[in-house]
């Protein structure tokens, strides 16, 4: 009989994780495909000539947008339902960031795409405007705002995988970079917004020069978004710092506030919320450089006096 040979440390660690992937959390699993189908759902849409649609009567982008958010929202309880069933893994954390790079990477890019391409390529010709042979170097450039929005997405989905420490909510109360939802959020409601004034505040007809000018603004917006994902930013965790545990009545009575604007202008409300919080990690960085930097004219004034009493040959002295 021959002698099997051992087993080296590494083929037992791989022979766990196959027992360990055999069996998955279902709840959890079946939230993060919904947010994966939402993704894909919106790139349908987004794909679709910009236009009324018969869901609702709704612009295909506002569609594509309003996926986008609802992949939000399956992102969000898929982590509660793994908190909650005790049964986070390192396989649904692989799995939830390939969702993410679709919902929160490939989706947005391609509606910024398709956007900018329809006002400036117009209706016929928004299919052959962007992309690596575009005959212009504006094509060129869009494109390529396009592509670096989708490689910091994937870089940062891979440093959040890499740098987690656990699953402990203490962990999780500030993120090293703008979050690929929030960067996307902000990216899916500047388009809601553009969609709802071109279509339904201007009815279709809006001012000379709008929506030229008004599309310009998402890929500057998509090119800064790009950038606070990769840097080493702190971004707070809205939830876990905000919203848990017992707050201050006047903590409660200031968070009905965007709620209320939110009520009767939901897709600014939407804009303005989610481009504050993308610039909210470079003004907490900018005010605590301030805190850490200090007044040199205020220490010098303060510290001449005890210069002059500890050292009296130093004293100044008055010349006739």
């Amino acid at each position: 009989m021959i002698a099997q040979p051992p087993i080296s440390p590494d083929e037992s660690r791989s022979m766990r994780h196959r027992r360990r992937i055999a069996t998955v959390s279902v709840i959890p699993t079946l939230l993060t495909l919904g947010n994966l189908i939402c993704g894909f759902a919106a790139i349908h849409y987004a794909s679709k000539p910009i236009g009324p649609s018969n869901v609702m009567g709704w612009s295909t982008l506002t569609i594509a947008g309003a996926l986008v958010f609802l992949g939000m929202l399956f992102d969000g309880l898929d982590g509660f339902a793994a908190r909650l069933t005790r049964s986070a893994s390192e396989f649904g954390a692989q799995l939830d960031s390939m969702a993410d790079m679709v919902t929160f990477g490939v989706a947005p890019a391609f509606m910024v795409l398709r956007l900018v391409s329809y006002y400036y390529g117009g209706p016929e010709h928004y299919t052959g405007i962007l992309g690596p042979d575009a005959d212009n170097a504006y094509g060129k450039i869009m494109w390529g705002v396009a592509a670096f929005y989708i490689c910091c997405t994937a870089l940062r989905l891979a440093r959040f995988n890499v740098e987690i420490a656990s699953t402990d909510e203490a962990d999780h109360r500030f993120f090293r970079g703008l979050p690929s939802p929030g960067a996307a959020g902000a990216i899916a409601s500047l388009t809601l917004l553009h969609q709802h004034l071109t279509v339904i505040q201007f009815h279709e007809i809006p001012p000379e020069g709008f929506e030229k000018t008004s599309a310009l603004l998402l890929p500057l917006a998509t090119m800064m978004v790009s950038a606070a994902m990769i840097s080493r930013l702190p971004y707070a965790h809205i939830v876990n710092r905000y919203m848990r545990g017992r707050k201050s009545f006047a903590f409660v009575a200031w968070m009905m506030l965007p709620i209320a604007f939110a009520i009767w202008w939901f897709q600014a409300a939407l804009a303005v919320c989610f481009c504050a919080y993308a610039v909210s990690g470079p003004v907490d960085f900018l005010l605590r450089i301030r805190k850490k930097t200090p007044n040199l004219q205020s220490v010098d004034s303060a510290a001449t006096p005890q210069k002059f009493q500890s050292d009296p040959s130093r004293r100044p002295t008055l010349r006739s």
